[in-house]
Formats: C-alpha cells, sequence, structure tokens
C-alpha cells in the first residue's frame, strides 16, 4: 500500500541515500503518517521497501521515541517536562492540559484526535513551557493560548472529515 500511494515520496526518499536499507527511518516516518502508529503493517512494508529483515525494522522502531508502537489520536502532543522546562511552569502546564483533555499520562481523547505524553528535553527550553504537536513545536504556552490551539486544531479536524465526506458523496454520486 505504501509503495503504490507514495511512489513518488518513497523515490524521492531513496535518492537522498546511498543504500535502501539507509532510507529506513524515513520510511517509517512515512508510515507512522500514514497509519498514526507504526504497526506491524508498516513494519512488513517498510521491510519490503528497505530489502531488510522485519525483525531489524521493528527493532529500528522500537529503539527510537519518535516512533510510536500504538495508536495515537490525530494530534501527539508531547509536553517537555525535563527540568529546565519543569522550572519555566511545564510540569503545571503538562497536569492542566491532562486535565483540560480529560486524559491520564500516555492517554487519548474520547473522540480520539489527542494523545498526551510528558517527554525529556526538546531543546526549546528557553521556551517553555512548550510541546511537540506531531514533531512541530508549540512554544512559549500558557492555558488559554492551549486551549485556543486546542480548539484551531478540532476545526481543523472537522474540516477535514467534513471534507472528507463531500468527496465521498461526489465519488458515490
Amino acid at each position: 500500500m505504501l509503495a503504490e500511494k507514495y511512489a513518488a515520496r518513497i523515490d524521492q526518499i531513496f535518492s537522498k541515500y546511498p543504500t535502501k536499507r539507509s532510507a529506513v527511518m524515513p520510511l517509517l516516518h512515512l508510515a507512522q503518517e500514514e497509519f498514526g502508529y507504526v504497526n506491524e503493517e508498516a513494519i512488513q512494508q517498510v521491510a519490503v521497501l528497505c530489502d531488510m529483515d522485519p525483525t531489524q525494522v521493528q527493532s529500528i522502531a522500537g529503539f527510537y521515541t519518535m516512533y510510536s508502537e500504538r495508536p495515537k489520536g490525530k494530534y501527539w502532543l508531547q509536553v517537555c517536562t525535563d527540568l529546565a522546562c519543569a522550572l519555566r511552569g511545564a510540569d503545571k502546564f503538562h497536569k492542566e492540559l491532562k486535565e483540560h483533555l480529560g486524559v491520564e499520562e500516555g492517554g487519548t481523547t474520547e473522540d480520539g484526535l489527542f494523545t498526551v505524553e510528558h517527554v525529556m528535553c526538546l531543546a526549546a527550553c528557553d521556551k517553555a513551557p512548550m510541546l511537540q504537536c506531531n514533531f512541530h513545536f508549540e512554544e512559549n504556552l500558557d492555558m488559554d493560548k492551549m486551549k485556543a490551539r486546542i480548539e484551531a486544531w478540532r476545526a481543523e479536524a472537522a474540516a477535514e472529515k467534513s471534507g472528507a465526506k463531500k468527496a465521498s458523496a461526489k465519488t458515490k454520486a
């Protein structure tokens, strides 16, 4: 499925590396983007693309924290709670964020949109409290800013869902 759906992107990825095996990490990112996490199907497909044993691909996916081996929300919120960020209020922010969304650590909201986790050091200490959402930084946060961001992401997800429904209706007509 990845090979067909993302043929051009995969060719572009391969063009940057000396061997197919060298492209395993960006292909795992692509698979995670497609499936929402690195599942068994993703492991198998990346293994085929890279001419590797699936066990080798699994060991790479399991080693790096940037790959999730379980489903996440559409918006994966990783709050840095390392010491420097904690001194700037990250622990309190992290707790308030989980309370606002009604989730425990690592939990996903009932609507499947948000997963909240704490991480150690995202290298933006001077901009804490901060978080990474799907590998993009949101910095200098407080709960008012975060609530506005959450509402914007909810609107974005609703618009995408609405657009998908319209596209589906057009193909049926």
